[in-house]
């Protein structure tokens, strides 16, 4: 997700401006592309090392799936493999559109659907202990995870509205962005103020219990989750008073994949026993 926002960010979006190929006439990028050509098909380039681990994965889960426990990692395992290509195709008909916003935004919300699957992946290969965790942070892990979803969503159409379209050709979507960029902000807030009520519930609740100060691994994981809101609400507010740097929106969507993993893994350990 990082490198293709820089694809985009670096007006490289149509470095290569056919799909498969990168130009009509070769495979592989060619001078006349330029550093735009360099940049785009080394992103295309990272879908095969994607690929190749996804293979990889997806034998290791296949070759154990007589074990009841193991079963449960074939099946994010088989939606991984499915979506690189899934999203290399999506890939090609957001080049054939001439990056129409629309189909860069599903581009990213794909990208956001596999961190989710990646991420009940790694918690089910590591499969950690179930913890007990109070009534309020059970019930508020449901509307930190939907929040998320709906500021991550809005956010896409932020991104179609605003000015780095990945070619100076490109169309936007039309959407106002100042008024947009409020729509974003109120789940977000409302986000980072549930998660700020369930790390006191779960910090509470450890020093009630064992006296220790949040170590349970719910509290570190809704103690990561806050200091990513904190700090993409800072970096939203900057960008917003600066103009759009592109600098910061790749700040921005790096930390927007890790908040996905994130409001992914709060639910993974305050729901799932």
């Amino acid at each position: 997700m990082a490198t293709g926002g820089l694809v985009r960010l670096t007006g490289s979006g149509l470095g290569c401006p056919t799909w498969p190929k990168c130009t009509d006439a070769s495979l592989v990028t060619v001078p006349a592309q330029g550093y735009h050509g360099v940049i785009e098909f080394a992103n295309r380039l990272l879908t095969f090392v994607l690929f190749v681990i996804a293979v990889a994965m997806l034998i290791t889960a296949a070759r154990k799936r007589g074990a009841p426990r193991e079963l449960r990692i074939l099946w994010p395992s088989i939606v991984l493999f499915l979506g690189i290509p899934a999203q290399a195709v999506l890939g090609g008909f957001t080049v054939w559109s001439k990056l129409n916003p629309w189909f860069v935004g599903a581009h990213f919300i794909l990208s956001g659907i596999m961190i989710v699957v990646a991420t009940i992946l790694v918690w089910r290969v590591y499969r950690p202990e179930p913890q007990v965790v109070p009534a309020l942070a059970y019930s508020l892990s449901p509307a930190i995870w939907g929040l998320g979803v709906v500021a991550v969503v809005i956010g896409v159409m932020v991104t179609g509205a605003g000015p780095h379209a990945g070619d100076a050709q490109s169309v936007r979507n039309g959407l106002d962005l100042a008024v947009w960029e409020h729509y974003h902000s109120y789940p977000a807030y409302l986000l980072l103020l549930v998660t700020l009520v369930q790390n006191v519930v779960l910090y509470r609740a450890d020093r009630a219990e064992n006296g220790e100060r949040g170590r349970s691994l719910p509290a570190r994981i809704a103690r990561w989750l806050l200091l990513v809101l904190i700090a993409q609400a800072a970096v939203g507010v900057a960008q917003a008073r600066l103009g759009v740097p592109a600098t910061l929106v790749e700040i921005h969507m790096l930390l927007a994949s890790c908040l996905i993993s994130l409001i992914t893994f709060d639910y993974l350990a305050n729901r799932v026993k």
